[in-house]
């Protein structure tokens, strides 16, 4: 049976905003392998298989070829779609494969779920039946809640038990709980980033509650699809009554390497290279690390439920560093990402004194953005400035009286249309002038560690002009320590490659070209060896020297002198863990 709908096409854009990005066919037919490869046993008669999200159909073609070669003639393809060109290309393409039951429709999968049971024109025509399959494989569209739209975001979080950032393919996983059989398999393609994100904790939870999860790949940046997608593959059993092992997850990952290792295995594919373990090189001379261990959840679930690669090696690491660490970033004192304006344009600008002439506004104050960027000290070539809007008066921050400053009401004044027009900010009884976050004023003047978030590698420096920091970079300062020298110390274990290790170990949220993402969930649990120790000390004094010149090939040579100061604090050696 062959069921054939209207056509109907898609722009680049409707492929943007819809999430759309096709996998590649070395990439289908690895889910499809690694599912059956899962699977103990099939029925050998009225096999269901479905993808919630067909586009081009390459999916389901991989998994029904995998499906004959394994001997399962009797199966049945279903699929769903939104968009009708992608039906009839999937149609196609099945067809002049495989003499099977195909039944595709132009269908929103989630929509489904939600109306299956109270549904009146039923896909499969049995109203009084809930379908269930048996495989399950998808690579759902990627669509982030921003995109989404706040009342689409706030239908699905609530619908299917979703909190924080929700991205559609959240939805989907969901979803897909609910129609998968009670010891199906499912192999869903997903973004990487939900394996480490705040945005992605309930997801994780959600996917514990509902599968056995079975193993995961996590291809980090192999760039596998043409689109900024870092994706992992998630290959996962719906629990069941009747099965009662208890399996240990098995969790993969890949990612190119930038250090110099001895080369373990040369590769043709990225695929190929996903058999074997350590360093692989590709015939582009690309080099990648492959690691394969298990997703231990105990141990995930004591840091906040980030899902991360666990082996004998790396327990070994993150016990002797846990051993040697006394305190964390966080408990110096709060993360924080900089001043937030939603009009940039009107109060930050690096040519006042062209536009006000002589009568610059009385409230500027010095702003630090990511375009000063340095370890350790700053470059100086910085005019930008910020009109910044609140005080502090009797410890409490408070907007200022604006028409005291009859310079800075001028300017603002010019602008007041555009101000106003921030519906958030007089929503919440906030004045039309007033920066939308703007942290504690008193807080500027403290000394203060700032860095930048995605960067290839970590680049923390000080700041001791009491600048306002933008809202491109993250900042902290001592909050609790008598001695400003936690701040050096901190400083100098985020700029070595002891804290790229680190990173790696227990985040793993890297984007392309190795760049990684520095953000308060990740930096505030950043360890900090025993400030009074020897190699402590040492630490600190070089990270002021280094402060202390503006040569950048001097900073460099101090740099690395502190960098093995650092392993060397939390008793590891940087030689042992890359090679």
């Amino acid at each position: 049976m062959v069921e054939v709908l209207a056509d109907i096409r898609f722009s680049k854009i409707d492929r943007k905003i819809n999430g759309i990005h096709y996998t590649p066919n070395n990439l289908s037919r690895f889910v499809a392998k690694k599912m059956l490869d899962e699977c103990n046993k099939l029925n050998k008669k009225r096999i269901k298989i479905f993808d919630p999200a067909v586009g081009d159909g390459a999916l389901l073609e991989s998994l029904s070829e995998q499906l004959l070669v394994r001997g399962y003639n009797d199966f049945e393809i279903y699929g769903f779609d939104t968009n009708s060109c992608a039906i009839n290309t999937s149609i196609k393409r099945l067809v002049s494969s495989f003499n099977n039951h195909i039944l595709l429709s132009r269908q929103d999968f989630l929509d489904y779920v939600l109306d299956k049971y109270g549904i009146t024109i039923n896909l499969f025509n049995n109203e009084s039946e809930i379908h269930k399959f048996d495989l399950i494989i998808s690579n759902p569209p990627y669509v982030r809640t921003q995109q989404l739209g706040a009342v689409k975001a706030q239908k699905i979080s609530r619908n299917f038990g979703l909190r924080g950032r929700v991205d559609l393919y959240h939805a989907f996983i969901v979803g897909i709980s609910r129609v998968l059989k009670e010891g199906g398999i499912a192999g869903i393609i997903v973004s990487n980033r939900f394996l480490t994100t705040k945005g992605g904790a309930t997801l994780r939870n959600k996917i514990l509650e509902e599968f056995d999860v079975i193993h995961v790949w996590d291809m980090g940046d192999t760039k596998i699809f043409n689109a900024a997608v870092l994706p992992a593959v998630l290959f996962l059993r719906k629990k069941s009554k009747s099965i009662l092992d208890n399996i240990k997850p098995r969790f993969s990952s890949i990612y190119e390497l930038q250090v110099q290792s001895p080369i373990r295995k040369r590769c043709k594919t990225l695929v190929e290279a996903l058999e074997f373990k350590g360093v692989v090189e590709l015939e582009n001379n690309q080099k990648y690390l492959v690691r394969h261990g298990v997703l231990d959840v105990e141990e995930c679930r004591k840091h906040e439920g980030v899902w991360r690669l666990s082996d004998d090696l790396s327990k070994k690491w993150i016990s002797i560093i846990e051993e040697n660490t006394h305190c964390r970033f966080g408990d110096i004192g709060k993360i924080r990402v900089g001043v937030k304006t939603t009009a940039d344009a009107v109060f930050i600008r690096s040519d006042w004194e062209d536009v006000c002439k002589k009568k610059l506004p009385e409230l500027l104050k010095k702003l630090t953005t990511h375009h000063i960027a340095r370890r350790y000290r700053p470059f100086n070539h910085n005019k930008t400035c910020i009109l910044y809007t609140h005080e502090n008066v009797a410890g409490v921050r408070k907007v200022v009286d604006i028409k005291k400053y009859p310079n800075a009401f001028k300017y603002l004044l010019k602008f007041k249309s555009r101000l106003s027009g921030r519906k958030y900010v007089i929503d919440a009884g906030r004045k039309w002038f007033e920066i939308w976050v703007p942290h504690n004023p008193e807080m500027w003047n403290r000394p203060k560690v700032i860095f930048r978030d995605i960067v290839e590698e970590p680049t923390f420096w000080m700041d001791f002009k009491k600048t306002v920091v933008n809202g491109d970079c993250y900042w902290f300062t001592n909050e609790k320590y008598d001695s400003e020298n936690i701040l050096w110390l901190a400083m100098a274990v985020a700029n070595s490659t002891f804290i790229e290790f680190y990173y790696d170990q227990m985040f793993n949220n890297k984007l392309y070209s190795n760049r990684r993402r520095f953000m308060t969930q990740y930096v505030e649990k950043f360890p900090v060896p025993n400030p009074n120790a020897s190699n402590s000390r040492k630490i600190v004094f070089l990270a002021q020297k280094a402060f202390s010149h503006d040569n950048c090939d001097e900073i460099e040579k101090i740099s690395e002198k502190i960098d093995k100061l650092v392993w060397s604090a939390f008793n590891l050696s940087r030689k042992e863990v890359v090679r």
